[in-house]
């Protein structure tokens, strides 16, 4: 094996290690049992005076990195980062002790450290602990980042994401608002009486979505299998065996290209709810994004992309024939040819595949016409029944189905459906879909006999939606990239 090399400022903190050893500490320290973080002490004490608190003499013990220092003589200054944020270090030799001192000395920028000390205000109105009690716990062989600016190349800012969190409040900010965002979501869907399941990862049918999939190969079964690129089939399954109420949130998986609203593997909730219908996920998707902004943010209002959105509840409805109409004054909802439609296509340069049908053409329009032009929620219904294959007809117009997409700024953040639980409809839009694919759409589904199966047994009317959580937590925290919503997203090999 090739020896390491180390930059002098490397080789300068393995000897001040050794040196650490040498004084009878741990490099690498042991547990400490940590009693306040400064979130807490500048809620609790930040608004006191400097004589309020030399009378209270507040005792506080926490824990975290040294990422700014300076020593004059006997006396050191540091800022100490921890999980919630930073708060000043007064050390003094007389106070420590000069054993103790010795090791202050030793430390560097990134070195994790213990403190107890009591609470006062400097001179300039500066919060600080007054260091008693100081505890090496965990040495930093390597140097942070320059002048406290972060990582500045911003693929190294996600291959290198602890390094990020350290050196970048936005970044910390965005890790702890995430999974406030999906509790938030959680408790508002327990509160409904949903119940939250769990389903396969691996499936042996490609289904539930239009999308390229992972294949894997099962040894134990000596099979291919998918990773899957969604939960839909297995949880209206639940719906058919009773369970009325369900959702998941999870991980899906699609082999497909990575840009600034897509990485491969993503975090997405799917619902269902017996007995319910389009209209019925329309309020729960509705409910589900501005309970979740009112909570985390306190306000329904956001800015996201230059544009102020409220995301108070009444977002708006149209139907996807008319949301065209408004853009390119074409009526796709009157009865056309698909000759016609063929027509209409190329003379408004879309590219038409070889699988199109008359619904695909529509969908083509909105695509490149309508979609990015969607600024305020919206919910876009109607969709062809040519891509909605798990969705229920219109009962007046059965080109179209029971379908919704919501869309905010140009994104598309749900999808939604009157269910279809009709078996043999169903059994009927599989076969199309292997029809689709034998014409070179590898994104269409596969025969699930199991899942037509299931619906024999009867599955009552349901409503059901999906929607990307990643994006969500994009929209809640101001972040125009995926990847700055993902600790650790996907990178090409260096």
């Amino acid at each position: 094996m090739e020896e390491r090399k180390f930059t002098q400022q490397e080789q300068v903190r393995r000897d001040k290690l050794r040196e650490l050893e040498e004084l009878g500490i741990d490099p690498f320290g042991q547990r400490y049992d940590v009693e306040n973080y400064t979130s807490d002490i500048r809620k609790d004490y930040g608004s006191m005076t400097k004589e309020e608190l030399e009378e209270k003499n507040i005792k506080v013990k926490l824990a975290g990195r040294i990422i700014r220092r300076r020593r004059k003589g006997k006396v050191a200054f540091m800022d100490l980062l921890d999980r919630d944020g930073t708060i000043q270090l007064y050390v003094r030799k007389d106070i420590v002790g000069e054993e103790v001192y010795e090791i202050v000395k030793r430390g560097d920028l990134g070195d994790i450290i213990g403190v107890e000390g009591v609470l006062m205000l400097t001179d300039t109105g500066e919060l600080t602990v007054k260091v008693e009690n100081y505890t090496h716990l965990s040495k930093a062989l390597r140097p942070l980042p320059e002048k406290f600016h972060g990582l500045s190349d911003t693929e190294e800012r996600y291959r290198r994401r602890y390094v990020d969190l350290i050196m970048n409040e936005e970044a910390r900010k965005v890790a702890f608002a995430r999974p406030k965002i999906i509790r938030s979501i959680q408790n508002y869907l327990d509160n409904k009486n949903y119940v939250e399941v769990e389903t396969p990862i691996m499936n042996n049918i490609l289904g539930g979505a239009a999308a390229k999939p992972f294949v894997t190969h099962f040894n134990a079964l000596d099979s291919d299998f998918y990773l899957r690129i969604a939960t839909e089939l297995n949880l209206k399954r639940l719906i058919v065996g009773g369970m009325d109420a369900v959702y998941e949130i999870g991980r899906l998986f699609r082999n497909e290209g990575m840009d600034r609203t897509h990485n491969p593997e993503f975090t997405t909730i799917e619902v269902y709810k017996a007995f319910s219908d389009l209209e019925g996920m329309m309020d729960l998707t509705e409910g589900i994004i501005s309970n979740t902004a009112m909570t985390v943010n306190g306000t329904y209002d956001v800015e996201y992309k230059g544009h102020q959105l409220s995301l108070a509840p009444g977002f708006k409805r149209i139907s996807m024939t008319d949301a065209i109409k408004e853009i390119t004054d074409i009526d796709f909802n009157q009865q056309m040819s698909f000759e016609d439609a063929l027509k209409l296509a190329k003379e408004h340069d879309i590219e038409v595949e070889p699988h199109f049908a008359y619904g695909h053409i529509v969908n083509a329009f909105f695509e490149k016409y309508v979609e990015e032009t969607i600024i305020d929620p919206t919910f876009v219904y109607g969709h062809p029944l040519e891509i909605s294959p798990l969705a229920k007809k219109n009962t007046e117009d059965p080109r179209w189905t029971q379908r919704f997409e919501l869309f905010i700024c140009g994104n598309e953040y749900a999808n939604a459906f009157t269910e279809l639980n009709d078996p043999i409809d169903q059994y009927e839009r599989f076969a199309n879909q292997l029809k689709e694919k034998e014409l070179g759409n590898d994104e269409a589904n596969e025969m699930d006999i199991d899942y037509v199966e299931a619906l024999e047994y009867g599955m009552p009317p349901c409503g059901g939606m999906g929607m990307g959580i990643d994006r969500l937590v994009m929209l809640l925290t101001g972040q125009e990239t995926i990847r700055e919503v993902i600790l650790f997203p996907a990178m090409k090999t260096k």
